[in-house]
């Protein structure tokens, strides 16, 4: 079984205009209203692929609920914590030429409400996934996924971390079995940048000698790089294609790679079903499908 934990889910209001002008009313050309955060885009991903999961996380007040129909619709299986008296968050993007994305706070955690999570992460099996993905809510401390991983780890439980610096360098000790950073998020923990799948490379081995296991580097267009546990090098151009929405092609590609890595059991071609994902994802207006990520992964 893989979890997935996101801790500020939200409906993404998705707007469609020829041109956004601003201090102008405007009429849209298309409206979305979607489930949206990086554990959920996870979860849907993988549902999609008929790989079995649970969606983990807050909700709260009509948004909350309206987020776990929406879910619950296209047979997600959650588990969400309720809090009272707030509403979950509702992002507003604009697909204008260029994309516009206003995402709002969300709702206070409280100590008892992460608490609660925590007791439910300690049923989590040995062996299942638990993905961590994601900014976190200015309301909690900035150690709780060094928590979360501390629990899970004892548990021997194969911990998924696709989150920005210090939330990830943080959580290296606990020598998750993959960690994701983009090429960008790579180059901002070592301070340089990262521009061909060579640095990848030299880059992500650091990580992989910081603990973890499997380094994932998403390069965008150029495709991904893996290094696994062995310090194997992996590279996967990613297919052409006009890009529509490149928002959660990065959470496709941990759905895909975990996938394949589940059906093959072997890292080149979890690396290839993890690149068709993101890249099928990035190819649609919502997150991809089975059958898109299969098109794409039968060519390559």
């Amino acid at each position: 079984m893989i979890y997935t934990v996101t801790f500020n889910p939200a409906l993404d209001y998705i707007l469609e205009l020829d041109k956004l002008e601003i201090g102008k009313i405007q009429k849209s050309k298309s409206e979305l209203i979607l489930p949206g955060g990086k554990g959920i885009n996870v979860s849907i991903v993988l549902n999609n692929l008929k790989i079995e999961n649970k969606a983990l996380g807050y909700k709260a007040g009509f948004v909350g609920k309206e987020i776990e129909k929406l879910l619950k619709n296209m047979k997600v299986e959650t588990d969400f914590i309720e809090i009272e008296n707030e509403n979950s968050r509702i992002n507003v993007k604009i697909s204008a030429g260029e994309e516009t994305a206003i995402n709002t706070k969300g709702p206070e955690i409280s100590e008892s409400k992460i608490n609660e999570l925590l007791e439910k992460l300690k049923q989590i099996k040995e062996n299942d996934f638990l993905v961590l993905s994601g900014s976190i809510p200015t309301s909690i401390k900035d150690d709780i996924y060094e928590k979360i991983c501390n629990i899970v780890s004892e548990q021997k439980v194969k911990i998924v971390l696709d989150a920005t610096k210090n939330l990830l360098v943080h959580a290296l000790k606990y020598n998750p079995f993959l960690i994701k950073p983009n090429n960008e998020e790579l180059g901002e923990i070592f301070d340089v940048e990262i521009h061909t799948k060579e640095d990848a490379y030299i880059y992500g081995k650091k990580l992989r000698e910081m603990g973890a296991q499997n380094v994932l580097v998403s390069m965008g267009k150029i495709g991904a790089v893996l290094i696994d546990n062995n310090n194997n090098e992996y590279f996967v151009k990613s297919p052409e294609g006009k890009r529509i929405n490149t928002v959660g092609s990065g959470d496709s590609m941990v759905a895909g790679f975990l996938a394949g890595y589940i059906k093959f059991n072997n890292y080149e071609k979890a690396l290839k079903m993890g690149v068709s994902a993101g890249t099928a994802s990035a190819l649609s207006e919502y997150l991809a499908t089975k059958e898109e990520i299969y098109n794409l992964y039968n060519n390559l």
